[in-house]
């Protein structure tokens, strides 16, 4: 498989486990198994990489303090772009710039998903109209207002409708392995669950 270029969108009052853990699943992701392959990029499958608008350090809930591997203007494109959740969803729902970024990104990416209330980004830019699509139960209602016939599910752990989207925080983690899971088999995605020591439902 030709390695995919994955990045994950940060910013100020992003969710830490909506980020690390779709970080942690493909990061950790090899075609070779064992714990060995893990001490180089030899059989990673993912570059994964995190992205903000500038390069100044972001602070995630809680005040953990990230700093950002690519800013929009530097990245290179994408095949996968995850964007995750968080409080900091909100006023990035009326950034223009934010959206208009998720928006090019999406179109030119092989896959867009989302983790949480990163689905009301994916709506507000126009990416969940027609579309089943899921986000945090918080925010249920608010995705559903947020573009044009989006159904909302508001059972599924992820919906893969076309543009991928879990539900809220440790999803993503579910996400991130359907993602391995369809890309590379189940098999690759049993033995990354393992070496995590994640229980795969």
């Amino acid at each position: 498989m030709e390695k995919w270029d994955v990045g994950i969108l940060i910013f100020d009052g992003v969710e830490v486990l909506d980020l690390a853990g779709p970080f942690e699943v493909l990061s950790r992701t090899r075609l070779v198994p064992g714990v060995e392959a893990r001490r180089s990029d030899d059989s990673a499958p993912f570059h994964v990489f995190t992205v903000a608008r500038d390069l100044d350090p972001i602070t995630a809930t809680g005040g953990l303090v990230v700093v950002p591997g690519h800013s929009f203007a530097d990245a290179p494109p994408l095949d996968l772009l995850i964007v995750p959740g968080g409080f900091g969803t909100r006023p990035l729902l009326q950034d223009d710039q934010t959206i208009d970024w998720i928006r090019r990104t999406a179109a030119k990416a092989r896959q867009t998903a989302s983790v949480c209330t990163g689905s009301l980004l994916l709506a507000r830019a126009g990416l969940l109209d027609g579309r089943r699509a899921t986000t945090h139960w918080g925010a249920f209602g608010l995705l559903g207002s947020l573009g044009k016939d989006i159904t909302v599910d508001r059972e599924s752990r992820f919906v893969d409708d076309g543009v991928m989207t879990s539900a809220g925080v440790a999803s993503g983690i579910d996400l991130a392995f359907h993602v391995v899971e369809t890309l590379l088999g189940k098999d690759v995605a049993d033995e990354t669950a393992r070496y995590i020591e994640y229980e795969r439902g």
